[in-house]
């Protein structure tokens, strides 16, 4: 045990960890306008960055890089608030590499391009492996099993994967591996997702997880670099050209106590960040924020505990099966099912359900609001109602596949608010 636990912090010492954090994120429309994904509020009182980075801190990886690009003012100001605990004088660091042009005269191209581009940063930690991670999903990991594995199995590359629906999985990476978990092909969100032996509804797909021994990173990103062919992608072209030569191994990630497919999630539409938002409201959730041996870590304000004010029977302050954060007031109003980041304000004779607040909201008197996600510093004029009709939420603002409202400031007339 003792020798097992020592093998694993020796190679994550040796490990430099990257973070792909300049994501725009799309599909979530407004919600991303402008913040970078990875900067999206998660939880109550998180951002999506901070998950990859409490795996690091957590699994003993203390050197990490996050590389950043689109729109990052409001991530770069959270890490530097947030992130600055670990102890410079150990060589422990989370560091911010905009794109700097580096190398070309052009932004981050792709994920191996940004890689790429910070190549001269990657070789002065002298580091003899790279764990390369996306910094927008949800997901509690231990990367020291992942690093053991990959040394055991001699592997050249390491790739994480999880077990997804077959209806899902061309929206990943897909592969197939033999009885040794070598990957034996490799395909980038395939229009018919080849399923798993033994599990027609299953497919095995790539978290974007990735570990290089690192002077094999170095090699295949120049032959990347000089094929002008390429999207200077990992999954669309590092990961599918090097199956055949070098040794690429799966790392099923699954929980150790369970034995079954571990928490993870791809937030990255706004009907999946709502729900796994709510998700976690429920008595016995997936992702447990409250496990005190794998803290999640952030930037808080200093706030004070949430009040619920007012006991009259029409006009009762009061959150069932809610998470409310600090700094909080729910006045003379009734919230159901819900997620109230910090600092809102919900004001009386109002209704709040099945939705998802944003910090600094501000829901004025006499509103109804259901199935909604409001986004940060919105002001809801008194007596709105959002949720309840399609067709008119939808001449303001944005109304998902599954009728989720998203409601942004911009969306109200109103001004973002500084720090988004």
């Amino acid at each position: 045990m003792h020798t097992a636990k020592r093998f694993v912090s020796r190679l994550t010492r040796q490990t430099l960890a990257l973070v792909l954090a300049g994501g725009r994120g799309s599909r979530l429309h407004d919600l991303t306008k402008w913040r970078a994904k990875p900067a999206v509020p998660f939880g109550g009182k998180f951002r999506i960055i901070d998950f990859p980075l409490s795996n690091c801190v957590n699994s003993g990886i203390g050197q990490v890089g996050v590389i950043t690009q689109y729109k990052s003012h409001s991530l770069i100001r959270h890490i530097q608030r947030g992130w600055g605990f670990l102890r410079g004088e150990l060589d422990e660091f989370v560091e911010l590499w905009p794109a700097q042009q580096r190398i070309e005269t052009s932004w981050y191209e792709g994920t191996a391009d940004a890689v790429l581009q910070n190549l001269d940063i990657i070789r002065s930690h002298k580091p003899e492996y790279v764990l390369i991670l996306a910094g927008d999903h949800i997901y509690k990991m231990d990367y020291g099993t992942m690093l053991a594995a990959h040394v055991e199995n001699d592997a050249d590359i390491t790739v994480g994967c999880i077990e997804v629906p077959i209806e899902e999985a061309s929206a990943f990476g897909v592969m197939s591996v033999d009885d040794e978990l070598r990957i034996t092909e490799f395909l980038e969100k395939p229009e018919n997702p080849k399923p798993m032996p033994g599990k027609p509804g299953k497919a095995l797909a790539s978290m974007g997880i990735y570990v290089f021994s690192t002077q094999v990173l170095f090699d295949e990103l120049m032959r990347d670099h000089m094929d002008g062919e390429t999207s200077h992608d990992f999954g669309k072209d590092i990961i599918p050209s090097v199956i055949r030569r070098l040794r690429v191994t799966a790392f099923p990630f699954r929980d150790p106590v369970q034995n079954k497919p571990a928490y993870w999630r791809d937030v990255g539409t706004i009907d999946s960040l709502w729900q796994a938002n709510l998700e976690l409201i429920g008595i016995s959730p997936e992702l447990n924020l409250y496990d005190s041996h794998w803290p999640i870590w952030t930037y808080q304000e200093q706030l004070p505990p949430a009040k619920f004010i007012f006991d009259d029977d029409n006009r009762r302050g009061m959150a069932v099966d809610s998470m409310v954060a600090g700094g909080c007031i729910v006045s003379g109003a009734s919230v159901r099912h819900s997620l109230l980041f910090s600092q809102v304000r919900v004001h009386s004779y109002s209704d709040i359900s099945d939705s998802v607040i944003y910090p600094d909201v501000d829901i004025g008197r006499h509103c109804h609001i259901r199935n909604a996600l409001i986004d940060r510093g919105c002001r809801i004029p008194e007596g709105s109602r959002i949720g309840f009709d399609e067709a008119e939420d939808r001449k303001r603002f944005h109304v998902s596949p599954k009728g989720i409202v998203l409601v942004t400031p911009e969306m109200l007339g109103q001004d973002y608010p500084h720090g988004l």
